[in-house]
């Protein structure tokens, strides 16, 4: 336990922080799925919109630093691309 009162602080600061971190990437994750669920129901409507849900919450959480913008850029991309290869399967 520390003994000065500005790494006390920091402590509680860290937990909050981590607190809302997770938060975060656990709801990057559900938008995630929500997606490939939508992309493997062959629900095109469904899926553009997840699409746009999940490519929206990857930017706001690279401009908060939770993740890395290249890693957020890479899983757009990805998931453009899994919708293409959806759409070609159906028409």
């Amino acid at each position: 336990m520390p003994n000065i009162k500005s790494a006390k602080k920091r402590i509680l600061i860290t937990e909050k922080q981590t607190a809302r971190n997770k938060a975060i990437k656990t709801g990057l994750k559900n938008k995630i799925k929500n997606f490939d669920a939508a992309v493997a129901g062959d629900d095109l409507n469904a899926a553009n919109e997840a699409l746009v849900n999940a490519q929206s919450s990857l930017d706001r959480a690279a401009n908060k630093g939770i993740i890395h913008k290249n890693k957020a850029n890479r899983k757009k991309a990805r998931m453009a691309v899994a919708l293409n290869k959806g759409l070609e399967t159906r028409g």
